[in-house]
């Protein structure tokens, strides 16, 4: 039993009786309505009721987009303590980095009767958001999404990716592997239509291999690819945990970081700085991220949105030991075989 099943009984729209079920932006009569037709349908009695008498449940709804992802846990854990300041609790869902499922959870989450959803979207060009948009209040985190939110958090993706080039670029590196977390299914996220555009500027040839977040998938495919000829100089991974699975590949094929390969990452996780050797990576201040989408969804929930305020983050490139300048000649692994 779901909120489009309680709108069909009803002859209202799904937006309508989730308004209409947490008591806010409908009359008493269509509350009632509402009640009733949830009561004979045998639709979450208990949250019903709840959410009428109070105007609100006190759940939010926090749709990651796969908590393999170091940063994408590290965001969560932050968001729930920013939340829970503002008197809000979180319902967490993973999508496990698959599109369909995303939609499935989004439409579960707003079943489930939470005041609002802060989804880091896999698939924010996805046409499903507009009407999920109708349902509830929405912010985003990462990329603005085709349907309407009351907040959105974003990156600029293309400074972020350009910082992360450039860099590389003047290192002297020109074949460079590029292991994004986006599906074949979603290939025009910001960040990934960024890194062609700007490869393509730079003289660079760019390899792109898509990967799950995870630092044992990502390993398997950072192996496949530096055991093709010739192999990438340098390898740029949209998240701070893929790069750890390259440096685990890194060593299953005796290539020296950055002696053979340089890596940088993007997330600005603090594992990047444990890591040997240090990681090259994209700080994004994910704190204030947290509290910005904490911010702008309390104040829709309290019946204060700002209408569909925008907040840009920002990047800074940190150069760590993972990236050097491009070694001309055998690889490292080469001449200390040569030495031997």
């Amino acid at each position: 039993m779901t909120i489009k099943d309680v709108a069909a009984a009803t002859g209202l729209s799904p937006a309508a009786v989730s308004y209409a079920m947490r008591g806010v932006q409908t009359s008493a009569e269509t509350q009632a309505r509402v009640r009733r037709a949830a009561e004979e349908l045998g639709y979450t009695g208990n949250a019903v009721a709840r959410a009428l008498a109070r105007g609100r449940t006190g759940l939010v709804g926090v749709l990651s987009s796969s908590l393999e992802d170091l940063g994408e846990q590290r965001f969560v854990e932050t968001l729930g303590r920013e939340l829970g300041r503002r008197d809000l609790h979180m319902l967490v869902a993973d999508a496990r980095g698959e599109p369909e499922r995303e939609q499935m959870l989004a439409r579960q989450l707003a079943d489930q009767l939470v005041d609002g959803l802060v989804v880091s979207p896999l698939d924010p060009s996805d046409s499903a958001w507009d009407e999920i948009g109708a349902m509830l209040p929405i912010v985003t985190v990462g990329d603005a999404l085709a349907g309407p939110t009351v907040g959105e958090v974003l990156f600029d993706n293309r400074a972020g990716v350009g910082l992360v080039l450039e860099h590389l670029h003047d290192l002297g590196h020109r074949h460079v592997a590029v292991l994004t977390p986006s599906r074949p299914s979603t290939p025009d996220r910001p960040a990934e239509r960024v890194v062609a555009e700007l490869c393509d500027s730079l003289g660079m040839e760019p390899t792109v291999v898509n990967s799950r977040h995870s630092i044992e998938a990502a390993e398997a495919e950072a192996s496949t690819l530096l055991g093709i000829e010739p192999r990438p100089t340098a390898v740029f991974c949209l998240s701070d945990s893929i790069a750890c699975g390259v440096y685990a590949a890194a060593a299953r094929h005796h290539l020296a970081v950055p002696g053979d390969l340089s890596v940088a990452g993007y997330d600005g996780h603090p594992i990047a700085g444990v890591v040997t050797p240090p990681l090259t990576t994209v700080e994004w201040d994910m704190p204030d991220v947290a509290t910005a989408a904490a911010g702008l969804l309390a104040a829709a929930v309290a019946g204060r949105p700002k209408s569909r305020a925008r907040v840009r983050v920002g990047p800074r490139l940190v150069t760590r030991e993972s990236t050097a300048v491009l070694a001309r000649g055998k690889p490292r692994r080469a001449r200390e075989a040569a030495r031997a």
